[in-house]
């Protein structure tokens, strides 16, 4: 309930090299921007590859051979601080919910999969300032599958050794149990649907668009009329018998001894009396 009546700011995507972060993230970006909450993408990089090629094109293996390692984690360091910052103040202007590619837990990993430990002193005191997003999904792959996708690709390079140490750092951050784990050794569509599932609490609920014409809906189902329930079989009440009612008095009538009614002739009027 707290999560539906929030807004989300901030969402991050984090996990080694070849685990699919920018891919997931320009999905989610455009996922919750058609959902009624607009989003932007933001790749939070730390300059590595950039440092990669230039180390190249000077005849050296790598940007640590050119720069030393504690150069490259302060190089590192400082860009991706800049890259989240101009992120965070640029999503609070406009409104819109950052998607991070990346952010500081990323840094925090690299510097222990450098063995630079001393470095990450450094670096959470300065990354302190930056909120913590309300969901970070940890996009866990195994580093073999990881490898296997950065040849495929052939933009970049990474051995083993550092993809392995680097997801052995991710797991062992103090913040790994707040993050949100995703299996992205899965299709990439797999994996989206995972993150959508999950956030279906953060989104709005969808809105019918108004350039479709009403779906047809069948008439509401009308309550049928209440059935006629037979009613038992009640016996009727008993009527008590009406009070014996007092013997009628004998009819007095006129006449003669012999009982015949005296008139002219014609029968005469009988009169009868009864006793109340």
């Amino acid at each position: 309930m707290r999560r539906g009546r929030a807004r989300l700011r901030t969402v991050a995507l984090i996990g080694i090299d070849g685990s699919g972060k920018t891919t997931q993230a320009h999905r989610l970006a455009d996922a919750l921007t058609a959902a009624g909450r607009p989003a932007t993408y933001r790749r939070n990089a730390s300059g590595r590859r950039w440092l990669g090629r230039l180390a190249h094109r000077l005849g050296r293996a790598d940007a640590q051979r050119l720069v030393g390692r504690d150069g490259m984690l302060a190089v590192e360091s400082v860009l991706r601080w800049l890259a989240i910052a101009a992120a965070l103040l640029s999503c609070l202007l406009t409104g819109r919910t950052a998607v991070m590619d990346r952010y500081s837990a990323c840094q925090y990993a690299s510097i222990r999969a450098h063995g630079g430990h001393r470095w990450e002193r450094l670096a959470r005191a300065g990354y302190r300032f930056f909120p913590t997003p309300q969901v970070t999904f940890l996009l866990a792959v195994d580093p073999a599958e990881a490898y296997r996708r950065i040849e495929q690709r052939g933009t970049d390079h990474e051995t083993m050794g550092w993809l392995t140490a680097a997801d052995t750092a991710y797991r062992a951050l103090p913040e790994y149990p707040t993050f949100v784990l995703v299996d992205a050794g899965r299709p990439a569509e797999e994996v989206t649907e995972q993150i959508k599932a999950y956030l279906a609490t953060w989104l709005p609920a969808a809105r019918p668009d108004p350039g479709q014409p009403p779906a047809e809906t069948s008439p509401p189902d009308l309550p049928s009329p209440p059935s006629v329930r037979s009613q038992p079989d009640v016996p009727e009440p008993a009527v008590a018998p009406p009070a014996s009612l007092p013997e009628p008095s004998p009819v007095v009538t006129t006449g003669d001894a012999s009982g015949e009614r005296t008139g002219r002739g014609a029968p005469g009027p009988l009169l009868a009396q009864a006793r109340p």
